[in-house]
């Protein structure tokens, strides 16, 4: 399970291995040559001379891909890591991608993960050279059988079964299908609010808890795509759904996080920046969430990571009142597996990242615990009731038992009249057994 997993991570002396190699790489490499400053004539080193400035670092410009800083010239033009490792992976794999949109995705440092057809696409554009990988994979090849070996894993070395193949084909598809991505939204804003904060605006409200009661519907259906999750009893389901609807809903916005104008985008293209999402009722947690999206961005993850990674976060044995806690860790378990060894074959230099995923549960528990206390005052700032998927949603079943005699009406703003799941308590349940 999790619990397992984490308490394997390496600590954070490990996690800056990396970091202190480049450092130390980056030290060795750049000033000029100290060689050139020894090799002067006795007769010179008696003159007093005052020493020549070091040279001007290189400026590159910037990845002809995205945008982002780049790195130097990589297979023909200027790029970044990120768009190198992605450009020379898609060819030596021969990766066949498909655009869920009108292949026309704009890619940039916050978008190149969302559309692996369109970027491949632009690298192509911009001037990338198939022929240049190949070369470079020989070029490597012959160095690695001349020096014995080297260090880290090749991306071949992490081969995964045809179970697993399937097994992350399916959650991708589950995510994919029930999350449209950012570069498919058509985004739009409103001036609600906009540029002060108030404790709650009432119209924001009431479009979030029209759009979070859409996004929870939608979770339960991303739940019931992945294998082995309705073979659980009803009562496993909901439990577990509970429990971790909230810490999806919240990786899923904070996926679509814009940092140049700091704004959050929901499911049909409402854009919000950070004043508004607390008006719109995060209050208090407003800053924890955005935090918590800075800190998902240098991950880079794509739609198969954040998928697998959610599985993970609702398919966990710890959480409380299972009938079944061991059926739920057996059902964890390859998904623990797809996400390690996807990961690492994505990014084959860099095998801290999978760890570094795994930690990002902990930080939406977190998120979550706040929430429920959200939750608390969020009740005494509406006048209505509070819509009955997001209420299951927010509150743990202490709090849920306490308020057992309140009776919340109909969803507010259901996805459609023919699809409401019903209100009260059995909301989840509800939604289930569609």
């Amino acid at each position: 399970g999790i619990r397992s997993q984490v308490l394997r991570l390496p600590g954070p002396g490990r996690l800056g291995d990396g970091a202190g190699l480049e450092g130390r790489r980056e030290r060795r490499g750049g000033g000029p040559p100290t060689t050139v400053e020894t090799q002067s004539t006795s007769s010179e080193e008696m003159v007093p001379s005052s020493p020549s400035p070091p040279p001007p670092p290189r400026v590159y410009k910037p990845c002809f891909v995205c945008s982002d800083k780049s790195s130097g010239y990589h297979y023909g033009v200027s790029s970044c890591e990120g768009c190198k490792g992605f450009f020379r992976r898609s060819i030596q794999k021969n990766m066949v991608y498909t655009c869920h949109r009108d292949k026309n995705c704009i890619i940039n440092k916050v978008t190149r993960n969302r559309c692996q057809y369109c970027r491949l696409q632009k690298c192509f554009q911009v001037g990338m050279s198939k022929e240049a990988v190949r070369n470079d994979r020989n070029k490597k090849k012959k160095e690695v059988k001349e020096e014995g070996g080297g260090g880290g894993a090749p991306p071949d070395s992490y081969q995964l079964s045809p179970q697993l193949e399937e097994l992350i084909a399916k959650v991708s598809k589950a995510h994919q299908e029930t999350f449209p991505s950012l570069c498919q939204l058509g985004k739009y804003t409103t001036n609600s609010s906009a540029d002060h904060r108030v404790q709650l605006d009432l119209g924001l409200w009431d479009k979030f808890s029209e759009l979070a009661t859409k996004c929870i519907i939608k979770i339960v259906e991303f739940a019931k795509r992945l294998p082995g999750f309705t073979t659980l009893s009803i009562a496993d389901q909901i439990t577990l759904l509970k429990a971790a609807c909230l810490d999806i809903l919240m990786l899923r916005i904070c996926t679509r996080y814009t940092p140049e104008q700091d704004t959050m985008t929901f499911s049909d293209g409402l854009t919000l920046n950070r004043t508004q999402m607390h008006n719109a009722g995060f209050g208090p947690l407003t800053d924890l969430v955005f935090a918590f999206a800075g800190q998902l961005l240098p991950l880079e993850m794509d739609d198969t990571e954040t998928g697998l990674l959610s599985a993970i976060c609702l398919i966990c044995g710890d959480r409380m009142d299972l009938e079944e806690p061991e059926k739920v860790d057996k059902l964890q378990e390859p998904l623990l597996e797809a996400l390690k060894l996807y990961a690492r074959r994505r990014r084959p230099s860099q095998p801290y990242m999978f760890p570094r995923m795994l930690m990002k549960i902990t930080d939406l528990r977190g998120i979550s615990t706040k929430g429920a206390e959200r939750a608390i005052t969020l009740k005494m700032e509406i006048p209505g009731p509070m819509p009955p998927l997001i209420r299951e949603m927010l509150e743990n079943p202490e709090m849920f038992e306490d308020n057992g005699d309140a009776k919340p009406g109909p969803p507010a703003d259901p996805p459609s009249e023919d699809d409401s799941p019903g209100g009260g308590p059995g909301g989840l349940g509800s939604v289930l057994r569609w």
